[in-house]
């Protein structure tokens, strides 16, 4: 069998200093193969985007990649030392969510994608300069020989985001890492944007990894999804069937908290509680404190990810055959 464009094992990271640390992901397993996507929701500040940091190897000073394997095409990439971030260049890259903050203020767009393929694609300044106006264009931006020469203050929200995805192809990737690249966005060209990544990815058999809070968005463009809390995940499994009946209580409640334009009698139900902080999570289960289901053994004993018997189907509950349809 084709090994997975890109397979995650075990990946766990912690945040604190030297006499104390604690876990902000844990044991965080999953596998993306070539044209596929997959989905990481939660809440803010469930690991998501430390998640996808971590399999960049761009964790904050404060976070330390404590275990784990990032593996690309059957490779394993090396977490720590001078060989980890030239070992992912040219083969991952990652788009994140605030394009004017990731995007230089003093260099014209095009100038900026045209370093990636200068300097990962080993291309000459004029060749670089010549497929940086061809990314331009494949990402929608119009006049894009002229435009490239804008800086990004002189694009809309929309367009400083296509060249950041520009800027991510430019290094010819294998897999696409996405952290909320939607969130800033209005309607209208969130839907462009996405549209453009589901493109690309059949287009050039990307595997896309895609971390957001917003369901629709998820639901729109990756065919599996993985919900996180607290640092691990507690339900994965194919977009649809996840979400049309969650079996754990969390993703229940996320799917509660959206409006539902076709069903304008059901209000929005927020989850009652908040996220635990690093270093506070409750024994046993770590959503227990917000559960309605939640009984001694959430509390005290040990609640692991497990099949759960349909196809691709993972929950981590003790009562998920209790969860109703939302």
């Amino acid at each position: 069998m084709t090994a997975p464009a890109l397979e995650v094992r075990e990946l766990a990271l912690s945040v604190g200093d030297r006499r104390r640390r604690w876990r902000v992901v844990d044991r965080v397993s999953f596998a993306v193969e070539a044209g596929r996507s997959l989905g990481i929701v939660g809440e803010s500040g469930s690991g998501k985007s430390l998640t996808l940091r971590g399999v960049m190897a761009l964790t904050p000073a404060a976070v330390r990649i404590d275990a784990g394997s990032v593996t690309l095409a059957g490779e394993e990439l090396p977490l720590h030392g001078r060989r980890t971030r030239v070992a992912r260049r040219g083969r991952l890259a990652m788009i994140f969510q605030d394009p004017l903050s990731a995007l230089d203020p003093v260099h014209p767009a095009g100038a900026q994608v045209a370093e990636i393929a200068r300097r990962v694609g080993g291309r000459s300044r004029r060749a670089a300069w010549v497929r940086a106006i061809e990314l331009l264009d494949l990402v929608g931006i119009r006049e894009a020989r002229r435009r490239a020469h804008d800086y990004p203050h002189q694009l809309s929200g929309g367009m400083r985001q296509r060249v950041m995805i520009a800027m991510a192809l430019a290094s010819e990737p294998a897999v696409l890492l996405c952290d909320e690249p939607t969130t800033a966005l209005d309607v209208t060209v969130q839907a462009q944007v996405l549209d453009l990544l589901d493109s690309l990815r059949a287009e050039l058999r990307l595997a896309l990894v895609f971390v957001s809070h917003d369901l629709a968005v998820v639901r729109s463009i990756c065919e599996e999804v993985a919900v996180m809390y607290a640092g691990r995940f507690v339900e994965t499994g194919p977009t649809a069937a996840l979400l049309e009946h969650p079996r754990h209580p969390y993703t229940l409640g996320l799917r509660q908290a959206v409006v539902d334009v076709d069903d304008a009698g059901r209000a929005p139900r927020s989850i009652p509680g908040e996220l635990p902080e690093p270093g506070q999570l409750p024994p046993g289960c770590p959503f227990n404190p917000r559960c309605t289901y939640a009984d001694d053994a959430c509390r005290h004993g040990t609640v692991e990810l497990e099949s759960h018997g349909e196809a691709g189907r993972a929950v981590a509950c003790l009562h998920s055959d209790r969860v109703p349809a939302p």
